[in-house]
Order: structure tokens, then C-alpha cells, then sequence
């Protein structure tokens, strides 16, 4: 237990370094979502963080080497993080905007924004221990303004018809696991009952979210915390997987989901579903070469071993190809990797890899080489 301590440690000590009529509504027409609406943490964020009072922020080189322009625009990763993949493969627009990056205009409310904040949790002390992260509750709050700001370009009646068929989609929990119960007054808690108050405040979220009129939901389970370079950097030269961190995030995901299924259970019409983004990930870093992937141990900024936040800057040396890293740095995915997970988490939910807006999306991507 006491290894399984430290490995939390250093890896949460890295992770925090006008009418519709008259307006052209950014993309989407045909899409089976007309917008995407997306919470959580920095699986999500789009750069929510950059004007908080928080260290967990990454507005700057080479944060967003791979990203249109080469710009760092806050997003944890080199290019396009989950949210923006999902609204893409959606056939929504190619992007999804901060709801707090001041170019937001009129045009980008109808097809969707981001509301997530890295470093945030289903638990709201996971947040306010960082600083100006924002809560889960926080969050809410601000959709609460989107609304009020979507029923001005749009009217109230289009505004309700865009939020009940939206796709709303949710990552929390990884904060929560891998920091919140170690190194909070959380750590008193039995784990278990930890996890019953994450669930908990899950399904409150989620009853909110339907009274505010959400009708479509994604609720992503936690990543393979156990297999992030930053945890593999306590395990010594071989950096193997965690495996207690993984089977604690194994045991939340699943009683998240047992969670979902009874709160879906007592309202037929909400179409809430339970994401896992767990299997595949550990799939592919268990067979990497098969995705085309080289590392999966290091991340691809520095030596890959502690470099992330303000310890990836652009005097850090950088990997010579990105695309052959699963992480970009100690925490996060790169773009490839999530385009990866992305092919199986659509296969999984039953789309078709070979239409369009996918096969776009995951580019240049073979899915063929993929194990499902």
C-alpha cells in the first residue's frame, strides 16, 4: 500500500503541473447529434483551465504541436484531446470550443461547447484542492448559462429541441481515484465507500443534467490509471503497469456502472450509457504494435517519466514521432492514441468504422490492424 501511495503522489504532482436566422450556425446539419456537450476533466478540457487560478493548465509549447497551427490552446495533449475526437467522429464540427475561451462566439452555441476542467472529479474537494478548478457543480452552472446564451441565438423552443437531442458526455472519476482518496481527507475513507459517494454524486449530476432537459449521455468510465507513465516511473526499469491502482479503477468503473444502470432504470427516456474507455486503452498498451504504437511506457515529452504541465516546456526534449507514443506526456494520451481508442469505443457502440466522419476522424488510422 505504501508503494501503491507514492505512485499516486507523483502522479498527481505532475498532473497539476442575435436568430438563428440570421446567424450561420458552425457545421453540423446532417449529424445524428446536433451538438456534443462535454464535462469532466482534462480527458475533456479544451482549455477551460487557461484563465483559472490553477497550476493544472497547459496553454503553452509544445502543448498543441499537432493541433491546427501548431497552437497550445490549453488542451492536455499534443493535438486534439477525446472531446473534440467524439464531436468530430459525430459528424458534428471538427473541434469542440471552451465555453470559457473569450473568441467564443454566437455561431459555435447550437453544435456545442466544453465545460471540463482538468483536474476536476465527481468529488468536489478533488477540485478545490487545485485551486480555480472548476467543480462538477461549477460546471453545471455554467451549462445553466448556455442556455439562457443558446435561447438568445436560437429561441427558447429551438434551444429545449438542440439540449434534448444533444449527445452529453461526461469523464470524472480519474482525479478521484488517483489522488482525492490518498492524499485528501478522503483517505480515511474505506474505499468502497468512497466509491458509493463518487456514484452518488454521479447520479445527482446526472439528475440534474436531465432536469436542465439532457436526454442523450455518455458517461466515460476511467482510464488504466495503473499504466500512466507517471505510475510507471515507481515501479523501476522494467515500468510495468500498477496493478493495484488498476483494479481500484476497475472496481469504480464498475460500480459506476451498476450505478448508471439503476439511475437509467427509473427514467425510461434517458439514454444514459456507460463508456468504457478502460478495456480498450489497456488493450492497446497490451498490444501496442499491433496499433502501431513503440511506447507505451514513457510519454513523449522529456524522458517521459515525470515531464507534464509546466516540466513540458519548449526547452524539454521532445520524442522524434508522437504518433509512435501512446502518451504524449505523463498523464495524457496523445492524439493518436485516443484516435485508437476512439475506433474501438465507436465499434463498441455499435457505429460503422467506415463511414465517413469516423474514418476522417481516425485518419490515418487502419483500423484493420486494430484488436477488438
Amino acid at each position: 500500500m505504501e508503494k501503491l501511495m507514492w505512485v499516486r503522489l507523483v502522479t498527481i504532482f505532475l498532473v497539476l503541473f442575435g436568430r438563428v436566422s440570421n446567424i450561420a450556425i458552425a457545421q453540423n446539419t446532417n449529424a445524428a447529434f446536433p451538438a456534443v456537450l462535454a464535462f469532466g476533466d482534462s480527458i475533456f478540457d479544451t482549455g477551460n483551465n487557461n484563465n483559472l487560478l490553477t497550476a493544472s493548465k497547459c496553454n503553452f509549447p509544445p502543448y498543441g504541436k499537432d493541433f491546427y497551427g501548431g497552437r497550445a490552446t490549453g488542451r492536455f495533449g499534443n493535438g486534439r484531446v477525446l472531446s473534440d475526437l467524439i464531436t468530430s467522429a459525430l459528424g458534428v464540427k471538427d473541434t469542440l470550443p471552451a465555453f470559457l475561451n473569450p473568441a467564443l462566439t454566437a455561431q459555435d452555441l447550437p453544435t456545442g461547447v466544453c465545460f471540463a476542467s482538468g483536474g476536476s472529479g465527481w468529488d468536489d474537494l478533488t477540485a478545490n484542492v487545485q485551486g480555480g478548478v472548476l467543480t462538477m457543480g461549477t460546471q453545471l452552472r455554467y451549462f445553466e448559462q448556455y442556455i439562457t446564451k443558446l435561447r438568445a441565438v436560437v429561441g427558447t423552443e429551438k434551444a429545449a429541441d438542440i439540449i434534448s437531442k444533444a449527445l452529453f458526455i461526461i469523464s470524472a472519476g480519474n482525479n478521484d481515484v488517483a489522488f482525492a482518496h490518498s492524499f485528501t481527507i478522503r483517505h480515511l475513507l474505506p474505499f468502497n465507500v468512497y466509491g458509493g459517494q463518487l456514484v452518488g454524486a454521479s447520479q445527482n449530476f446526472l439528475k440534474s443534467l436531465y432536469q436542465l432537459g439532457a436526454r442523450h449521455v455518455w458517461v466515460l468510465s476511467t482510464l488504466p490509471l495503473g499504466c500512466l507513465p507517471a505510475a510507471r516511473s515507481i515501479t523501476g526499469p522494467l515500468r510495468l503497469c500498477v496493478d493495484l491502482e488498476n483494479i481500484l479503477a476497475t472496481q469504480f468503473n464498475g460500480w459506476l456502472a451498476n450505478g448508471l444502470a439503476s439511475l437509467k432504470s427509473s427514467l425510461p427516456d434517458y439514454d444514459l450509457r456507460f463508456v468504457d474507455v478502460y478495456t480498450p486503452m489497456l488493450r492497446l498498451i497490451q498490444n501496442p504494435l499491433a496499433a502501431g504504437f513503440v511506447n507505451v511506457w514513457n510519454g513523449c515529452c522529456g524522458t517521459g517519466t515525470f515531464e507534464m504541465g509546466p516540466a513540458c516546456n519548449v526547452f524539454t526534449f521532445q520524442c522524434p514521432s508522437d504518433a509512435s507514443y501512446f502518451f504524449w506526456d505523463v498523464a495524457h494520451p496523445s492524439e493518436r492514441a485516443y484516435k485508437a481508442t476512439i475506433a474501438q469505443l465507436f465499434h463498441a457502440q455499435n457505429y460503422d468504422l467506415t463511414s465517413y466522419n469516423i474514418s476522417q476522424t481516425i485518419h490515418p488510422l487502419n483500423v484493420s490492424n486494430l484488436i477488438f
